[in-house]
C-alpha cells in the first residue's frame, strides 16, 4: 500500500507547485556582450543581478541554458553556464526573475535511491521525481558554533581498520588521503552499505562515466543504494556543474539531517571540487595566490565542510545535555567522509593542506601498502581521528598505542634491513615488533563482501598483543 503523498499523482501534482512557485511574475532581459568557452559577459545590472543569482541565456536556437552570475564589476557582469551551449554569442539574449530567490533543491524522502545531476534532474531514467514546495538552499550558513549539537556516541562503519584505529563519532568529519587507483572508491562502497545510519547521501564529483555505473552496481551495490541518493556531475560536466555537485549533496544532506535523521555523507573527491572552483574564479577575473588557486576557494571550502557534523541543538534539550556528548537534542546529524587526491603523496599540497586543518581527522590510504596487497591500503601510524580519545577504555587506548607502535617501529626496522643494517635476532624487542607487524598485517586485511564487527576486532587484537607481549627475551641480556 502506498503511503499518501507517494501515490505519481501526488508526484506530479508536488511538481506542478513546485515549478509554478518558481515561475517568475516578469522577466528583465539583456544582451549577451562577449562569450568565450563557457562563460558569457552581460552589462551591469546593479540592484537586479548579484554574484550568485541563476538566470537563462538563449542560445541561438533558442534553447534556455541555465546559468549563474560569477563576477560582477561597475563595467560588466560575468555570467558562467551550467551546461556547454552550441551558437552562443554577443548578442544573446539572457533573461533573469524580476525578484530572483535563492537557488534551492527540491529534495523529498521520494529521491532515496535515486541518482540525480546538480540541478535535481533525474540521471537513472527512473522517471520523474517528487518535488518539495519550498527547495532546501543551496548556499547557506552552518548552524551557530555555539547552538550546534555536540559530536554523538561512536558509529559502527564495518571497516575493521577504521572502527578501532581511526574511530568515528556521529557527526564527525573525515578526510580520506590517496593517489588515484588506490582503492578509495571502494572504501567508500564498503561504508555506503555497511555504516550505521539512516540515510546516504554520496557526490560523484569530476568522476570518469564509467566509474559511476561501476560504483553504483559493484562498489555501492542493491543493498548501499536502497538508502542512497547520488548527486554526479561527470568529469565532462561543466566547472559550474561539478561545484553545484557539491551543494547539491550538501543541500541534501542538510535536508535529511534537519528531520532529525543520521546523515553519511560520502564525497569523492573534495580536490576535483577545488579545481572546478578554481576555474570559475579564474575565469570571472580573481587573481590565483596559492598554486594557482584564488583564495575564494579556500573560503568557499571552509564555509562548505562546516556545513557538515551535527546539526543545531534543540532548545528543550539544551539543558538536559549540559556537558553531555550524546546526539539526542539535536535535530540529526551529518557525519563526512570527503575524499582527497594526493599526487606523489604530497599531503603539503594547497587542498591536502587546507581540509587536513578544517576536518576532525584524516585517513591516509598507501599505494606501498597496496601494492603489497592488503586492502583497505590504511597507513594506520599516519591516519588519525582527533576524537577519538573519549571513544575507548584506557585498557584498549594502550592496546592501540601498542599496535600503532608495532607498526611505526617494523617500518623503520624493515628500511634498515633493506641497507644491511639490521638482521633478525640481533634484538629481541625489535623481533617482537616485527613479528606482531607480521600479525596485524593479516588481521587488518578485509575482504569487500565481509562486514567486520568492532568488538570482535577488539577481542582479536588483544590475543595478537599479549601473544607477542608474553614472549620471554632470549637476546642473551
Amino acid at each position: 500500500m502506498q503511503h499518501p503523498g507517494t501515490t505519481p499523482l501526488a508526484h506530479r501534482l508536488a511538481r506542478a507547485q513546485h515549478g509554478v512557485a518558481r515561475l517568475p511574475c516578469a522577466w528583465i532581459e539583456a544582451r549577451v556582450t562577449a562569450a568565450t568557452g563557457q562563460r558569457a559577459t552581460l552589462p551591469p545590472l546593479p540592484g537586479l543581478l548579484s554574484v550568485g543569482d541563476r538566470l537563462e541565456v538563449l542560445s541561438r536556437s533558442g534553447e534556455a541554458v541555465p546559468a549563474q552570475a560569477t563576477g560582477s564589476t561597475d563595467r560588466d557582469t560575468t555570467v558562467t553556464l551550467y551546461r556547454e551551449a552550441a551558437g552562443l554569442g554577443a548578442g544573446a539574449l539572457a533573461r533573469l526573475p524580476i525578484a530572483p530567490a535563492s537557488a534551492t533543491l527540491p529534495v523529498t524522502g521520494g529521491w532515496i535511491g535515486r541518482v540525480v545531476d546538480p540541478l535535481g534532474q533525474p540521471l537513472d531514467g527512473g522517471g520523474a521525481l517528487p518535488c518539495a514546495h519550498a527547495g532546501q538552499k543551496l548556499r547557506c550558513l552552518a548552524p551557530p558554533a555555539t547552538s550546534r549539537g555536540r559530536l554523538g556516541a561512536k558509529v559502527a562503519l564495518g571497516v575493521r581498520a577504521m572502527d578501532l584505529f581511526t574511530t568515528c563519532r556521529e557527526g564527525q568529519r573525515m578526510g580520506l588521503f590517496a593517489g588515484p587507483g588506490v582503492g578509495k572508491s571502494t572504501l567508500l562502497g564498503m561504508l555506503a552499505r555497511w555504516a550505521d545510519f539512516d540515510v546516504i547521501v554520496v557526490a560523484l564529483v569530476g568522476e570518469r562515466g564509467r566509474e559511476v555505473r561501476e560504483f553504483l552496481e559493484d562498489d555501492l551495490g542493491p543493498e548501499g543504494r536502497r538508502r542512497s541518493l547520488l548527486v554526479v556531475a561527470t568529469a565532462d560536466a561543466t566547472a559550474l556543474m561539478r561545484v553545484e555537485a557539491m551543494y547539491a549533496a550538501m543541500a541534501a544532506a542538510e535536508h535529511f539531517r534537519d528531520r532529525g535523521q543520521r546523515v553519511l555523507l560520502l564525497v569523492d573527491s573534495l580536490t576535483r571540487f577545488c579545481h572546478a572552483a578554481r576555474d570559475v574564479a579564474l575565469s570571472a577575473g580573481e587573481l590565483p595566490v596559492a598554486r594557482g588557486f584564488p583564495p575564494s576557494v579556500f573560503a568557499e571550502l571552509a564555509g562548505l565542510l562546516e556545513r557538515a557534523g551535527p546539526g543545531p541543538e534543540q532548545p528543550a534539550a539544551a539543558g538536559a545535555r549540559a556537558g553531555g556528548a550524546g546526539a539526542g537534542g539535536a535535530a540529526g546529524s551529518i557525519t563526512g567522509f570527503f575524499t582527497v587526491l594526493v599526487d606523489g603523496d604530497d599531503m603539503t599540497e594547497p587542498v591536502a593542506d587546507a581540509v587536513r586543518g578544517i576536518l576532525d581527522g584524516h585517513i591516509i590510504l598507501s599505494r606501498a601498502i597496496a601494492e603489497r596487497g592488503r586492502y583497505p591500503a590504511i597507513d594506520i601510524p599516519r591516519s588519525l581521528s582527533r576524537v577519538a580519545t573519549g571513544c575507548h577504555t584506557p585498557d584498549r587506548s594502550e592496546l592501540l598505542r601498542l599496535a600503532r607502535q608495532a607498526m611505526a617501529e617494523s617500518e623503520e626496522l624493515e628500511q634498515l634491513a633493506r641497507l644491511g643494517l639490521y638482521r633478525a635476532g640481533a634484538d629481541a624487542q625489535s623481533d617482537r615488533m616485527l613479528a606482531l607487524n607480521r600479525k596485524l598485517v593479516e588481521f587488518l586485511r578485509q575482504d569487500t563482501r565481509t562486514r567486520q564487527d568492532p568488538e570482535a576486532g577488539f577481542d582479536e587484537l588483544g590475543v595478537i598483543v599479549a601473544s607477542e607481549r608474553g614472549k620471554p627475551d632470549r637476546s642473551g641480556a
